[in-house]
């Protein structure tokens, strides 16, 4: 979501200058490469591949990705779900845009709590989950951001981010230098609150969270407990994270089985848990499998300044995206991820989570996406509450479209304090190849950004819904949520997590 005050580079701006630069770093036909060690990993799908990176607080190098199947164990091995134990995956966006975003998500990590301690079943009892809950970021590294990292920074590569954000105050300067924002960090971690490990985990009142006093550090008159804290602390990531944002690739890393924080007598991913994912971004996925497209004309827009094809976020829609048209009025139809494999295909996600994860391990896997659809506008009255108006269904991708944004049918998409800076429909086609998939204002009526169509995202989302032949969800099918990051409040998004939890969950015994 690219925020006004936020504009000038966020790393759109950075993708221009090193519109050539990617020449310069390793690359190959099977993976990718940048400042980490490269993609190394082996996905369950065969011969895609995946990377390893390390977190900011030495979170460890990842190992080959080959997982075996793993029977549960307390459970007949039809039961999928059956356990009490939840690992909660949350990769947050760090880039230069998000830092508002990070507040309103931090703001309501503590019903996310309060949702969790208090889970039932579907059939009405209590659960008393064992929870551990880990944070990584999108950043996976692209040979366009290297020269602009911070020297003290590390691309996360889906490692796990558990240092409260106090100690990682410099991370919320972005990468131009010109924009500051601390308090995204400051106004939601008062104490320092942190986990003693690489993740969060509880079970009852039983923590591994330093001891903090309670604190209302959402302002609802509720002091929440050390987990809250702990969660809103390390959930902030920052905004100075690269541009060319890989949530997907990042997942998967952080999933992978061979890595530090995934090994030992205490992993992270469990293999008796119900594994739930949330992702949080503002722009297109771009997890490359193949850099050498950061100087592919073919994915490149065409630069209004100088006339020039020259890089920028565009390609990553353009090298993940394949639509029809557009037509007349620049709306584009039967938009779908690309087969070609400029992106890692789709596959290498779907087929991790559900062949290998769901189908052989029997572990019961959902997905959260905050991402750049519409608002939603009406929810399921009852668990799991899953959007049903608004957001996916209200979602149109097409181009920008010239004049000042008034919120209007037939206005324009510009923003004003872009227009005012006579920013036109030519340099944000530039900037990000496809139009806004929503366009956010707080309750004030003050703009808070725009936001990308999450096409690859979505994509993998929705195939973990369980469906029947004629590709309608079943009942009690629903595996994925998509709500809006253009929202001034993600509660509605917490309470379809918790709720697609509470009718999968199944508790032994």
């Amino acid at each position: 979501m690219k925020r006004l005050d936020l504009i000038p580079l966020s790393l759109v701006g950075i993708g221009l200058i090193l519109g050539s630069c990617a020449s310069d770093e390793p690359g190959g036909d099977d993976a990718a490469s940048g400042p980490m060690s490269g993609i190394s990993a082996s996905a369950a799908a065969g011969d895609d591949t995946a990377g390893e990176g390390d977190d900011d607080d030495g979170g460890g190098t990842s190992e080959k990705l080959d997982v075996g199947g793993t029977t549960v164990p307390g459970c007949d091995n039809a039961d999928i779900g059956c356990t009490d134990q939840i690992d909660l995956l949350i990769v947050i966006d760090n880039s230069g845009t998000m830092g508002q975003e990070q507040v309103n998500l931090a703001r309501n990590f503590p019903l996310l709590i309060e949702k969790l301690e208090g889970l039932q079943d579907s059939a009405g009892m209590a659960v008393n989950p064992d929870v551990q809950i880990m944070v990584t970021t999108t950043d996976f590294g692209n040979p366009l951001c290297t020269p602009f990292e911070p020297e003290d920074y590390e691309p996360s590569g889906g490692a796990p981010i558990s240092s409260p954000c106090t100690d990682r105050l410099a991370r919320f300067t972005d990468l131009t230098g010109s924009v500051e924002i601390e308090s995204a960090c400051t106004d939601v971690c008062p104490n320092g609150a942190a986990p003693s490990a690489n993740y969060i985990a509880f079970q009852g009142e039983t923590n591994n969270v330093n001891m903090v006093p309670p604190t209302d550090i959402n302002g609802d008159g509720t002091l929440d407990s050390p987990v809250a804290q702990a969660l809103a602390c390390i959930g902030p990531q920052g905004i100075d994270g690269c541009g060319y944002e890989s949530p997907l690739e990042n997942m998967l890393q952080a999933l992978n089985p061979g890595a530090d924080w995934n090994t030992g007598p205490t992993p992270f991913l469990r293999p008796d848990a119900l594994l739930a994912i949330a992702i949080v971004t503002d722009e297109a996925d771009c997890s490359v499998k193949d850099y050498s497209i950061m100087d592919d004309a073919t994915f490149q827009e065409t630069n209004p300044d100088n006339g020039m094809q020259q890089a920028s976020s565009a390609i990553c829609w353009n090298a993940g995206v394949q639509c029809t048209g557009p037509d007349a009025n620049g709306v584009f139809s039967d938009c779908t991820s690309r087969q070609a494999e400029d992106l890692q295909p789709i596959t290498r996600y779907t087929n991790y989570l559900i062949n290998d994860l769901r189908d052989s391990q029997k572990k019961e896997v959902i997905m959260l996406g905050i991402l750049g659809v519409p608002e939603v506008t009406a929810h399921n009255d009852e668990a799991p509450f899953e959007p049903t108006a608004g957001g996916v269904f209200a979602l149109e991708y097409r181009n920008w479209v010239d004049g000042q944004y008034t919120g209007m049918p037939g206005g324009g998409d510009i923003l004003p304090d872009e227009f005012a800076m006579s920013v036109d429909a030519a340099d944000k086609q530039f900037d990000f190849g496809i139009g806004p998939g929503c366009t956010g204002q707080d309750s004030l009526g003050a703009f808070t950004g725009q936001a990308i169509p999450p096409v690859r995202i979505k994509e993998v989302c929705e195939e973990l819904n369980l469906k029947n032949e004629d590709g309608s969800i079943q009942g009690g099918g629903v595996r994925c949520c998509i709500e809006s990051i253009c929202d001034t409040d993600f509660s509605d998004a917490i309470e379809c997590l918790t709720g697609i939890i509470q009718e999968t969950i199944q508790p032994p015994g």
